[in-house]
């Protein structure tokens, strides 16, 4: 890591002694380096990552992709025209997950699918202030909603709703659920939530009528099919399981290797448009009460999906 860049001098300080690094300013950015990661605010990626690229470097963007739809056109433009940008869904790079896709593509056309992410509301960051964009299922779902759509392919989501639950002592949403109806005829429910135990539970169940995929991501992980444990791939020595196998580690060693080679990323920013494309249909269907929205979204794309949720 040569240089770190924080909205907060002292932090980038901090943060760049912590890794030998230098601090510097965004403007700055990519600093000499080949690859820059973005993981500021959701308002900001579409901005850094976009100069960044423009500066010659690639691209690793945090999730979410960005905060409107507009702005993700503008990164899948970007790509199109050669810039390497890849969106950090950890998950699609998870060994287990990889895994779990492979066992689901046994059983045949799945005709049940579930994804859960609940855990406790965060105590850190602005993630529960309106310029973040929206609550969490614009945060913390993206991450099943991407799961679900890995498990559902080739079949493409066609239509969307949602319920949006709030709290008194913040604007944003923090209990989400959503159901998916793909092209397949498959109808998939997605929950994700802030009101979870201190213990997370993250798992997914896949089913068709020839078996059963369980996967449990957290407080433990496990893939199980109908009913059977199946052994997980090794961890390398002195590797904490979890950033190997929910695909942290992978994710990096996929973006070095893609900027080693000059190539695309294999998971880029068209990827996270889609997860966004489901969330912009999920907040605009629970500002009319949960009615179906047709997919890909139609609606306005320069809205945030608090602002989307709150429209109507």
């Amino acid at each position: 890591i040569g240089a770190v860049a924080s909205r907060d001098p002292t932090r980038a300080a901090e943060w760049a002694a912590r890794v030998g690094a230098r601090p510097c300013s965004y403007d700055e950015l990519p600093a000499g380096a080949e690859g820059v990661v973005v993981c500021t605010p959701p308002a900001q990626h579409a901005v850094h990552a976009l100069h960044a690229v423009g500066a010659g470097a690639g691209v690793l963007v945090e999730k979410p992709l960005c905060t409107t739809l507009a702005e993700a056109d503008a990164l899948v433009a970007a790509a199109d025209a050669g810039g390497r940008i890849a969106y950090a869904e950890n998950l699609v790079h998870a060994p287990i997950v990889r895994l779990a896709l492979d066992h689901a593509a046994q059983l045949g056309a799945i005709d049940l699918l579930e994804v859960r992410a609940l855990q406790s509301r965060p105590t850190w960051g602005d993630f529960l202030t309106e310029g973040w964009g929206g609550g969490v299922l614009f945060d913390l779902g993206v991450h099943p909603l991407a799961v679900a759509l890995l498990l559902a392919a080739p079949a493409v989501p066609v239509e969307v709703r949602a319920t949006l639950e709030g709290a008194e002592d913040h604007p944003v949403d923090e209990h989400a659920e959503v159901h998916l109806a793909f092209d397949s005829g498959l109808m998939a429910r997605i929950v994700t939530s802030w009101r979870g135990a201190d213990v997370p539970v993250w798992d997914a169940q896949a089913s068709s009528p020839d078996g059963v995929v369980r996967l449990e991501l957290l407080p433990h992980l496990l893939l199980e099919r109908n009913g059977v444990e199946v052994p997980l791939p090794a961890v390398p020595a002195g590797v904490a399981p979890q950033l190997e196998q929910l695909g942290y580690l992978p994710q990096m060693e996929s973006f070095a290797l893609d900027l080693a080679h000059d190539r695309q990323p294999a998971v880029g920013a068209a990827f996270g448009r889609s997860v966004l494309d489901v969330v912009c249909g999920a907040y605009a269907s629970a500002g009319v009460s949960g009615a179906w929205v047709e997919l890909p979204f139609d609606g306005p794309r320069d809205r945030t999906p608090l602002q989307l949720w709150r429209g109507g």
